[in-house]
């Protein structure tokens, strides 16, 4: 059955290659509790069809591949409870998995937006392509969540302490510092995107990575990398208030910009995601991480941080969240170990 143009995820089969794009050009292609089903699905009927050698994702229109999960039917659903966010945190994460150990090679294009759920979609990818108009980011902490999605994992793999600069900040990475940070693989200038597609489905096109190879570039010098010695600086504390007090002794436009953006994020958050980006670097798996995140995810949720930050960042848009509680010296670490402890029986993420 071919796919509708007003379907919100795309999904068919091209010449050897089974694929996927992301439908939802008004919303920046938001991912949605339907669209995780559908590719889910997808993805589990081709792993054993020798017809399909491989799966490539993209995304309609040239904005975004993936902006993110559908937070606004997730704020909307708060009202009748935590089952709606559960389920849709669990199916997502699950696919999140699925991916990290799909069995045939997986290419995404992370063209244009790529953050939040764009990046549990094309971080986990075996082959992962940036354009110059690639910004991916991890920026949730300014909406009173962590990173997630698998976001833990990639940020402890990251060079240095860059995982956790970008993981606290959310600041968004081009293709060089998407590249450098390993985010992503190959930079292709998005005027090859057509070309490349049409390599990767043709039977003849030979394998992905020489279809890749063919049109891939330089992608130029990585901001992340020149300030690396200064991140590992700032960022190597123990504790937020260490980074920021590292930060404050700075002299610098970059440091008083990464300190006036952490003091507008989340405390609670920013904590939260500090320790659970350096509990991943001792994870032994991207299914280790991801069940960490479902704790907190779903606490963040249920506690009212989550829901807050989304009512004054996207709902009311007015800027002022009402964090809870509001200062970092009132966040102990026993509350942490709280957090991060497991969930009841029966609630903890699985991948059976």
């Amino acid at each position: 059955m071919q796919p509708s143009e007003t379907d919100e995820v795309l999904i068919r089969r091209e010449g050897r290659a089974g694929r996927i794009t992301m439908n939802r050009p008004q919303a920046l292609n938001a991912l949605t509790h339907g669209m995780v089903g559908k590719i889910w699905m997808a993805l589990n009927a081709w792993a054993p069809d020798p017809a399909v050698e491989l799966v490539l994702l993209d995304g309609t229109g040239d904005r975004a591949l993936c902006a993110g999960g559908d937070v606004r039917s997730l704020y909307d659903s708060k009202a009748q409870g935590s089952e709606f966010a559960r389920n849709f945190w669990r199916d997502e994460y699950r696919l999140n998995a699925l991916i990290g150990r799909y069995p045939k090679p997986y290419v995404a294009i992370q063209d244009g937006i790529v953050m939040g759920g764009g990046i549990g979609l094309s971080g986990h990818a075996s082959h992962r392509i940036v354009t110059e108009r690639s910004r991916l980011a991890m920026p949730e902490t300014g909406i009173g969540l962590i990173p997630d999605v698998g976001g833990t994992w990639l940020l402890a793999h990251a060079p240095g302490e860059t995982g956790v600069y970008l993981g606290l900040t959310g600041e968004n990475m081009n293709a060089a510092d998407a590249i450098y940070a390993r985010f992503s693989d190959t930079f292709i200038p998005s005027d090859k995107r057509v070309a490349l597609t049409e390599r990767l489905i043709d039977p003849k096109g030979g394998t992905v990575a020489q279809a890749i190879s063919a049109y891939a570039q330089d992608p130029g010098a990585s901001q992340l990398r020149t300030r690396a010695s200064d991140i590992a600086h700032a960022f190597s504390g123990s504790s937020v208030e260490q980074i920021l007090a590292a930060l404050a002794q700075v002299p610098d436009d970059w440091a008083e910009k990464a300190l006036a953006t952490l003091k507008q994020k989340s405390p609670k958050a920013l904590k939260l995601t500090l320790a659970a980006i350096r509990g991943a670097r001792a994870l032994r798996s991207l299914d280790e991480a991801l069940i960490t995140e479902f704790r907190l995810t779903v606490r963040l949720f249920e506690d009212g941080e989550f829901p807050e930050g989304v009512r004054a960042l996207i709902i009311d848009k007015d800027k002022k969240p009402k964090w809870s509680p509001p200062e970092l010296a009132r966040i102990s670490n026993d509350f942490l170990r709280a957090y991060l402890a497991p969930l009841p029986a029966g609630e903890e993420l699985t991948f059976a």
